[in-house]
């Protein structure tokens, strides 16, 4: 793989980071027209049920009303594997995360996941996510 294409996989990620981080306008950027969620913590199905970028905003824009001050972080290297297909990238990014906000007690809780994004035609197609949970850790400290 070249330098071009892990460069647009580290590149994606940020981008996926950015929106959850509340930029709900890069979902019609960075999504795909139709694409699939699989979220294995809880208290997340309904991201399962999205499938088109304005749904995937709407259900971003509600858990940071849920969440509010609520804050992604990439963190690690990205594993990136993409090849060029009919001159768009495609294949797989994945890279584990940090998300921080604080409760209802005014304490910080910051939890670790991983996204594995599955990029088709330049645009990511598929997510698969898993965080540490409710009880969870960080990966990195």
């Amino acid at each position: 793989m070249n330098d071009e294409l892990r460069q647009f996989g580290v590149d994606a990620y940020d981008r996926w980071t950015a929106m959850w981080n509340g930029e709900v306008g890069l979902a019609e950027e960075i999504m795909a027209p139709e694409f699939t969620l699989r979220y294995a913590q809880a208290n997340t199905e309904a991201f399962d049920d999205a499938r088109v970028p304005a749904q995937l905003a709407e259900l971003i824009a509600g858990w940071h009303r849920y969440r509010d001050g609520i804050r992604f972080t990439a963190q690690g290297t990205a594993v990136v594997d993409l090849a060029l297909v009919d001159g768009r990238p495609t294949g797989l990014v994945a890279r584990p995360y940090l998300a921080e906000f604080t409760d209802e007690h005014g304490a910080t809780v910051a939890r670790s996941g991983t996204d594995t994004l599955r990029i088709s035609d330049g645009l990511i197609s598929e997510v698969w996510s898993v965080s540490s949970g409710a009880a969870g850790r960080t990966f990195y400290r």
